[in-house]
This record gives structure tokens, C-alpha cells and sequence, in this order.
């Protein structure tokens, strides 16, 4: 009884260190096409699925976590969806202003670019929409747009099968600099035509549960394993998919960490 009892808390205290830590910081470089082999590089910081709601991810932790990623330097930050948690174990669901706010405190040159995910729209995407606007942050909707040297494709939500590729490669068209997509659900990736390099994605948590010898728990992904997790290269082409910093479903995570991503994106020579 003793030893389970043992198991038990310690099982518990890692859920609640992987949970609460400090986003881990993953750094990689990519080769962008569309951007001048001499051009200076841009580095971009990706966030995704932050989940604002009570226990694990209250305002003030957002907060907090907005300051370690203004100290990387980010040219922009890139947010991949999600900005809220609906959960029905959330101990407190925050309003729509209460989840935006910290993210006014972003600090990067280029600007901060969010595109929705499911969550978003199943909370109240109009009232988020309008926060971030509010707070002078862009919302690419299945739009393109030109942020400094980047020509960034936001697609909205595959998921819940609110994405537009072919839209949106319209828009990137007469667009001059470095091409990415950035949207919530990896699974536009194979879609995507050779002459952009680069895909940012989150959606899957990267499992949120892992547990020893099984791996994660559940897949949230049409394609299963593929873009289950981190750098993905196929080809000419880099999907990377965050594990967020927050979480659905059960406020917990078990053998993930919250993680924040930092590309620095390069011509190709």
C-alpha cells in the first residue's frame, strides 16, 4: 500500500512539473525560398495552443511566459491558435479580453501574427478576434500578408475544416520575400506547394500525455505520427509543430513540456 501510495505522488509531481514548467526554448534554422541568400536573417518566435483557463494556465502565467519569450529577441512571434481553453475541468474560464491582454506585452520588431484554432471558434473567436486587434496584433484569417522580408500565409483551422490553402497561396501571390504558412492544424502541410519551405503549426501537444514504452496517448492528426511532434523535413520542405504551453481536455501534462520554438529563417544560397 505504502509503495503505491509512493507511485502515486510521485506520478502526480511530475504531471505537475511538466505541467507548470518554464517553456522549454527549441532553436533550429531554415533555408526560406523567396528570401535573398545575402538578406539578413529574421528569427521568429512560435507559440501555439496557449489555453488560457484556470488551474494551469491563468493570465498571470501568460504573462509571465510573454516576458521569457520578449528576452529571445524575436524579430515577430508567430501564434498558432488556440489562445483559450473551454475545458469542462477548467477550475476558471477567463473572458475573451482576459486571455488577449498579456499578449499585448509581445515586444518584437516585426510585429506579433496569431492565426485561429479550434478552440478559438468554439469559444468566441469574434470577441478574440476583436481583443487582439485591439492590442495592435495581426489576424491573418485564410489571408496573406507581407510582415517585413516574410510573405506569411495565415490558413485558418483544418481542424475544424475552416482552412483555405488555395485562398490563401492566392494572396501570397505577387508577394516578394521569404513564403511560410502559419496556421493551427498541421495537416495543410502536404498541401503545400514546393516553392514555400516552411509550415508552423501546433494543434497536436505534442501528445500532452506521453506515458513510458507507449508514447502518446492520442493523435489529433489526420496522418497519424507524421507531424506528431517538432522538425519535420520532407523534401524541400520544414513543418515544425509546437507542443503549446498550455492544455486541453485535462489540465495536466505527463512526460510533455510547454515549448516555445525559435527560427531564425535564412536565404537559400
Amino acid at each position: 500500500m505504502l509503495v503505491a501510495v509512493l507511485i502515486a505522488f510521485a506520478l502526480g509531481a511530475k504531471a505537475c512539473a511538466d505541467t507548470m514548467a518554464d517553456p522549454e526554448i527549441l532553436r533550429t534554422e531554415v533555408a526560406l525560398k523567396g528570401m535573398a541568400p545575402g538578406a539578413e536573417p529574421v528569427t521568429v518566435a512560435l507559440l501555439s495552443d496557449i489555453h488560457v483557463a484556470g488551474p494551469d494556465m491563468p493570465p498571470s502565467r501568460l504573462a509571465e511566459i510573454v516576458e521569457q519569450v520578449n528576452a529571445l529577441g524575436a524579430d515577430a512571434v508567430f501564434i498558432a491558435g488556440d489562445l483559450v481553453s473551454e475545458k469542462r475541468t477548467a477550475t476558471h474560464i477567463y473572458t475573451a479580453e482576459e486571455v488577449v491582454a498579456p499578449l499585448a506585452g509581445l515586444d518584437a520588431p516585426l510585429g506579433v501574427v496569431v492565426v485561429p484554432g479550434n478552440h478559438d471558434h468554439w469559444f468566441d473567436w469574434d470577441g478574440l478576434q476583436a481583443g487582439l486587434r485591439s492590442h495592435g496584433i495581426r489576424v491573418l484569417q485564410n489571408e496573406a500578408a507581407q510582415i517585413g522580408p516574410l510573405v506569411v500565409g495565415g490558413v485558418d483551422d483544418a481542424y475544424t475544416r475552416r482552412d483555405d490553402l488555395s485562398e490563401v497561396l492566392r494572396q501570397m501571390e505577387g508577394l516578394e520575400g521569404g513564403r511560410l504558412i502559419l496556421t493551427h492544424s498541421p495537416d495543410v502541410s502536404p498541401q503545400v506547394p514546393g516553392d514555400i519551405s516552411l509550415v508552423l503549426a501546433g494543434h497536436t501537444h505534442c501528445g500532452q500525455i506521453e506515458v513510458p514504452f507507449i508514447d502518446a496517448v492520442r493523435s489529433i492528426s489526420a496522418y497519424g505520427d507524421r507531424y506528431a511532434c517538432g522538425e519535420v523535413v520532407e523534401g524541400g520542405r520544414t513543418t515544425i509543430v509546437g507542443a503549446g504551453l498550455g492544455t486541453s481536455l485535462l489540465p495536466l501534462r505527463f512526460g510533455t513540456r510547454p515549448q516555445v520554438w525559435l527560427v531564425t529563417l535564412r536565404g537559400v544560397d
